[in-house]
């Protein structure tokens, strides 16, 4: 075993592959107050944001460049998600570790071959599933962790948009693999349902294009087959009215949140995640709890838990440095490609489809 006099205790010199809104707000605030990261290096083909907000990080034209920088030990591919697996493929055979960010690979034969890579370079790889750590998804998963509504019989995941324009980002409008609201906003939901409840035996989807402009899918609903229960996973770009992000029920008793963390709002807002504060919901936001608690009936307000991106980021500087668990693994990245794909493939053939 490493003596702890040979441990390498220095900050993880770190690249980002885009300085776009990825980088700006859900990576470089956590890189630079963490000081167990140094961000070292951003690619930025064009503009120079680097320069104006990030002057003590090199400034790189072109991938094969920054790659070719030895300081740099892991790069996070933050870049369109058609680009992921060969961002991410360049990134090992450079000897890098890898963050991607959600979704993994548009193809379940592209994520393992880059978990093959990664073992055969004995290098690191993760995928940045940053809704686990989201005060919404913490909080119920502690109600289901504590019993607070006896055994799940029943749960529905939301994340709802209004939007009838199409993105600014024109790489998500273009009909490729890839793109459209299952990637997309569906990556979150289908890890946060695998995380709490593992892989279902059956996928039933509903899959669609609901407006005239888009090319690409801005609607799904996901039912998922467990032995004893059923979880629905659902978006779309219509809802001007949000429904609550989390609704579970149980044999005892109901949990019903909305969405409410904070985090993206702050970041966007140039907060930076250094406060203790950081992360925590209004009471306003609380979930409602309806159950049975020690023979008696009690519905009530249940707090929150404290959001916090960051605790990824320690999670990964443990497994970098340490060997620690990682706190999302490729394998489970994968899962999520495996979900999406059994979903457009039982959209198409209007049947369930089998996982396990």
């Amino acid at each position: 075993m490493e003596s702890r006099q040979t441990i390498n205790n220095s900050p993880i010199n770190t690249a980002l592959c885009s300085i776009g809104m990825s980088g700006i707000v859900f990576h470089a605030p956590f890189i630079e107050v963490n000081p167990d990261f140094r961000l070292t290096a951003i690619l930025e083909r064009t503009k120079n944001i680097t320069i104006e907000k990030y002057p003590h990080a090199k400034q790189y034209r072109e991938l094969d460049k920054m790659l070719a920088d030895e300081d740099i030990e892991l790069v996070i591919v933050n870049t369109p998600n058609v680009t992921h697996y060969e961002y991410a493929k360049k990134a090992l055979l450079a000897g890098k570790h890898v963050i991607i960010e959600k979704p993994f690979t548009p193809t379940i034969e592209q994520g393992l071959e880059l978990i093959e890579l990664s073992k055969r370079q004995n290098k690191i790889l993760s995928v940045y599933h940053n809704r686990r750590y989201d005060s919404d998804f913490l909080t119920i998963q502690k109600v289901i962790k504590d019993h607070l509504i006896g055994e799940i019989r029943e749960a529905e995941f939301h994340y709802d948009r209004f939007d009838e324009n199409l993105s600014y980002k024109l790489h998500k409008e273009k009909k490729e693999k890839g793109t459209g609201c299952l990637y997309d906003l569906g990556s979150h939901l289908i890890d946060q349902a695998l995380t709490l409840f593992g892989m279902p035996e059956y996928i039933f989807a509903d899959i669609f294009i609901m407006r005239p402009i888009s090319e690409v899918d801005d609607y799904f609903e996901l039912l998922l087959y467990y032995t004893d229960f059923r979880v629905r996973l659902k978006a779309s770009y219509q809802v001007r009215e949000a429904l609550p992000g989390f609704v579970l029920h149980g044999n005892k008793g109901s949990f019903i949140k909305y969405k409410a963390d904070v985090q993206e709002k702050n970041l966007m807002l140039g907060l930076l995640p250094d406060t203790i504060e950081w992360g925590k919901e209004s009471i306003e936001s609380f979930g409602l709890l309806h159950t049975e608690l020690d023979g008696s009936i009690v519905r009530q307000s249940i707090e929150s838990l404290r959001g916090d991106y960051m605790n990824y980021y320690n999670l990964m500087y443990k497994s970098i440095r340490l060997g620690s668990p990682l706190p999302v693994s490729a394998e489970e990245g994968l899962n999520v490609i495996r979900i999406i794909e059994a979903a457009f493939k039982s959209n198409e053939e209007k049947r369930a489809i089998k996982l396990i």
